[in-house]
């Protein structure tokens, strides 16, 4: 087939290469001027940073998809971050997670000796889960919703009690708010709050320390240049400024779509971008139900220093004195946090050629609401200020002293670039925009149709992504199989 992917992000890429090696002509439309999606660089002409993701996860599922892709696992050039990070509390006391289960277990029995048969219990439990939820879900595709509404899944999703929300799941294992914090915390990767977000992502903190944190060298966005030369060199073209405005159909089959104004033709057509956009390019009028809720906003804060901290790791989290105060403020009042919890990227403790000789990159992550109640000129340096400040009384002292250049992002800007509501993550992941509630790889009855991206199930996250490039590749294969084999009986 002639196939068009609109939006060059991981899952417009991976999908691209996944399809070229099924036979298809395939071409990418970009409607920025580099490829990559979240996945930027932020440069000051001196040095650069990682614009948005920074910690990857779930290195083999990585490759498990490259390796389909037919690209080598060395492609992903990687080290193993051990620790994995550190968690700073607001009465000063501190958490590290560990990959090594020795060094874990020690540490445990250091600052929380009666949680350490907890942990245990909750590796022991969440082993089995994580086993049974990555082959049910993680790699089904649920186009057909018969097929997430099975007696298997249905007791699957009773058993491993997913209607709970994260930090009650936790709260079932540890009994000390500072563990149940840090173990629940991870459903801020994915922009979802760990009071709304399903037990079932409970997996992201069991898999850290399982599959471990890595680094990719030079940075995630890195990653992106890679699947862009194979891309090349496999024929794939690729057309940035390239605005697609309209997807063109008859009698329920794409036939193209407009790109900068004309008319393309095309057998299929895949949608990498924040899903809820789709219907404007169908011409389609907003559906009638409630808009999809979107996930988290954040603050990013990027920064040179002219200075080194040698004692810092690569990955920091700084808590609130009350956590929870801050994710209500962040995900349900939708206001500015007045004590933010923070995330701190420090790639110069991995990467000598993170920074200039002498001085640090820096990376500052605060969630914030996504939407537009907040005026971000108004309010950006207010809490740039406050989280720095905090930043360098717990972790960088000299800090503010020491910046040689600072640039900060906010959901505003991540609206204007097309990210849904200004949300970082897609749509959240909240119960009912999960599994078969969430939008699939084939979201319409409409041939030729799909979507692909964070937006789209299995959800977000760089891995999850390319996992749903793979899920949809093989949709599209068998849908080829299903509609070759029946012309072949029409003919017959």
């Amino acid at each position: 087939m002639k196939i068009a992917i609109i939006g060059a992000g991981i899952g417009g890429l991976t999908t691209a290469l996944l399809l070229e090696r099924q036979g298809h002509a395939v071409t990418i439309y970009e409607q920025h001027e580099q490829p990559g999606g979240r996945m930027q660089y932020e440069t000051d002409g001196v040095f650069q940073i990682d614009q948005g993701p920074t910690i990857v996860l779930l290195p083999d599922m990585i490759r498990n998809v490259l390796r389909a892709c037919e690209i080598p696992a060395e492609a992903l050039d990687i080290v193993q971050c051990d620790p994995l990070y550190d968690i700073h509390f607001a009465d000063g006391t501190s958490y590290t997670k560990y990959s090594d289960p020795a060094r874990q277990r020690e540490e445990l029995s250091h600052k929380f000796p009666s949680e350490l048969p907890h942990y245990d219990q909750f590796i022991s439990d969440m082993e089995e889960v994580y086993r049974i939820g990555v082959k049910q879900f993680l790699e089904q595709d649920f186009s057909n919703k018969r097929r997430f509404f099975t007696p298997a899944n249905l007791h699957f999703l009773y058993k491993s009690k997913a209607y709970r929300d994260v930090h009650a799941y936790i709260g079932k294992y540890f009994t000390d708010p500072k563990l149940q914090h840090a173990y629940a915390l991870q459903s801020l990767y994915i922009g979802g709050s760990p009071y709304a977000t399903p037990a079932i992502y409970g997996l992201i903190s069991y898999s850290e320390h399982i599959h471990g944190i890595w680094y990719v060298k030079g940075g995630y966005a890195g990653f992106v240049n890679t699947l862009v030369s194979y891309c090349k060199e496999r024929g794939i073209e690729i057309h940035c400024n390239s605005k697609v405005d309209r997807i063109h159909k008859s009698a329920k089959q794409v036939t193209g779509i407009n790109v900068n104004g004309s008319f393309e033709a095309y057998d299929s057509v895949v949608f990498n971008g924040d899903f809820p956009a789709i219907h404007d390019l169908l011409d389609q009028k907003k559906p009638a139900r409630k808009q999809p809720e979107a996930s988290s906003g954040c603050l990013l804060i990027y920064i040179r220093a002219n200075r080194k901290w040698d004692n810092l790791n690569t990955h920091q989290f700084v808590l609130p004195e009350q956590f929870e105060k801050n994710m209500r403020a962040v995900f349900e009042s939708q206001t500015v946090p007045e004590d933010p919890s923070f995330y701190v990227f420090h790639p110069g403790s991995i990467d000598a050629a993170a920074a200039p000789a002498g001085e640090s990159a820096l990376y500052f992550l605060v969630p914030v609401p996504s939407g537009n109640k907040i005026d971000w000129e108004q309010q950006k340096d207010l809490l740039a200020e406050r989280v720095l400040d905090k930043a360098e009384r717990l972790l960088l002292p000299g800090l503010k002293e020491s910046i040689e250049w600072l640039k900060v992002r906010t959901p505003a800007d991540a609206q204007h670039a097309g990210l849904y509501q200004g949300g970082s993550f897609g749509i959240a992941p909240s119960l009912f925009q999960s599994g078969g509630f969430r939008p699939q790889n084939k979201p319409f009855p409409i041939k030729g149709l799909y979507a692909v991206g964070a937006s789209v199930h299995p959800g977000g996250g760089v891995p999850i992504v390319m996992q749903g490039a793979k899920n949809l590749s093989e949709l599209i294969m068998s849908e080829v199989d299903y509609y070759a084999q029946k012309t072949i009986r029409e003919s017959m």
